[in-house]
């Protein structure tokens, strides 16, 4: 399913990008909770979500474009968490920064994730333990994190300052950082280009699933602040803790 899965993150990026290349200005609107959603974003939702009702009938899908009630999900223990364009601040400046995520979860575990880059057309994706990378050229790279000293430190290009990262990162020691958008930085780590992706500010169970499967079967650990690994068994909230991915 994983292959099925990548495709359709590819005919998403596709529909994304004919948006994104278009002659009309990128118009932003917002949801009511206040999030921002543009074209893009409901036009890969509508690929993904046919996709996927071809591809699995039986599996229920929860995608931050459509999400379903409380009542409808609660007692779901098999999942789609789709997040169809992550990274609409990053889509609206132009600066290639955005996914799609498309993540399985199976009793509150990521078991599968897919992260496509549509600028760049490279492919994160992870299966059964094993996590790999498809090249803008076709070339799949299996992956692996990497400890490195000093380490990258990747933030959050739209949520990184704040004073809680501020103060975390000057008791880290020598290190450098970076700032990059959407689930990518999940990715810096599975593939070892960078070691530690801190995060304080709020997200929602779709921004961080597929990146959390990917990220875990590299060798990487999601947790939140207290130690504990992220959840996504149904809850009322969307939105996660913060948390941490590391090597360590």
């Amino acid at each position: 399913m994983i292959e099925q899965i990548s495709q359709l993150s590819r005919d998403a990026g596709k529909a994304i990008m004919q948006v994104y290349d278009g002659d009309k200005p990128l118009e932003l609107n917002q949801k009511t909770d206040d999030s921002p959603v543009t074209a893009a974003d409901l036009a890969a939702h509508r690929v993904i979500a046919d996709g996927l009702l071809a591809l699995a009938p039986d599996i229920p899908v929860l995608s931050e474009e459509d999400p379903p009630s409380w009542e409808v999900r609660q007692h779901w223990t098999r999942f789609w968490l789709v997040d169809p364009l992550d990274g609409t601040k990053e889509f609206l400046r132009r600066n290639g920064e955005f996914t799609v995520n498309i993540a399985l979860i199976e009793n509150g575990i990521a078991v599968l994730g897919v992260v496509y880059a549509p600028v760049t057309g490279v492919l994160y994706a992870a299966s059964h333990g094993q996590a790999w990378k498809v090249d803008s050229g076709g070339n799949t790279l299996a992956i692996h994190c990497k400890e490195a000293r000093p380490p990258l430190v990747v933030v959050s290009r739209s949520h990184g300052d704040n004073q809680e990262l501020r103060d975390y990162l000057a008791q880290l020691g020598e290190h450098q950082t970076v700032t990059v958008g959407s689930s990518l930085k999940f990715c810096l780590v599975a593939e070892g280009s960078a070691q530690l992706y801190p995060r304080f500010a709020p997200t929602s169970v779709w921004d961080t699933a597929a990146g959390h499967a990917i990220a875990s079967a590299a060798g990487a650990v999601v947790n939140d602040w207290q130690g504990r690994p992220l959840d996504y068994h149904p809850r009322e909230s969307f939105l996660n803790p913060g948390f941490r991915v590391s090597l360590f």
